[in-house]
């Protein structure tokens, strides 16, 4: 899903850096997702037996972090729900149809994220709304970069995520006996200096 345009992650390894930097700077830093380099699947159970997974190659976004001020950080990341890919042709008509993402009346996934929380040097946690379906709810990303944020001032962030949602939460409620309510999302992205 649009969950995730896990840009939010370059935006918690910035928050990271100390303080005193935010301090004697006082300039914000600004990242922009690589998309060519970022991937958002979500994966769902299909009869209690196996699962599917479904992919989103398009999406863009931006995060602007003041060093030191975490509560002034803006996450906004956009998925093209109309681009998402699955693993057969049936699959895919139905993920973009009315009863999942309903992708023409609805033709992006949105998270915005509002709360960043790290809770070692490597790890933490991101809260922000996810938009899907016209439906926004409070969700959470557990977050890990692939090496100290505090040491990547100025250069690539590369970071993995994941959460967990309940597509009933969207509106997708269709197909329940068939297909899993709990949707795993996983996000690998990589922010670069704007």
């Amino acid at each position: 899903m649009n969950l995730l345009r896990l840009t939010l992650l370059s935006l918690l390894a910035a928050l990271a850096m100390p303080a005193s930097i935010g301090a004697q700077t006082g300039a914000a830093l600004d990242y922009r997702l690589d998309a060519s380099a970022s991937e958002v699947t979500a994966r769902v159970g299909f009869f209690g037996l196996s699962s599917k997974t479904a992919r989103f190659p398009e999406m863009e976004g931006n995060v602007t972090v003041v060093p030191g001020a975490p509560e002034r950080a803006v996450i906004d990341v956009t998925f093209d729900a109309a681009q998402i890919e699955a693993p057969d042709d049936t699959t895919l008509r139905r993920l973009r149809g009315e009863k999942f993402f309903w992708v023409e009346r609805y033709p992006t996934i949105r998270f915005v994220g509002r709360s960043i929380t790290l809770s070692s040097p490597t790890r933490g946690t991101v809260t922000g709304e996810l938009t899907a379906r016209g439906v926004t709810r409070t969700e959470t990303l557990d977050v890990t970069f692939a090496s100290d944020p505090t040491s990547t001032s100025g250069r690539p962030v590369t970071f993995t995520a994941e959460m967990e949602i309940d597509r009933r939460d969207y509106g997708m409620r269709s197909y329940q006996l068939i297909v899993g309510n709990t949707v795993d999302i996983r996000l690998r992205a990589r922010m670069v200096p704007r």
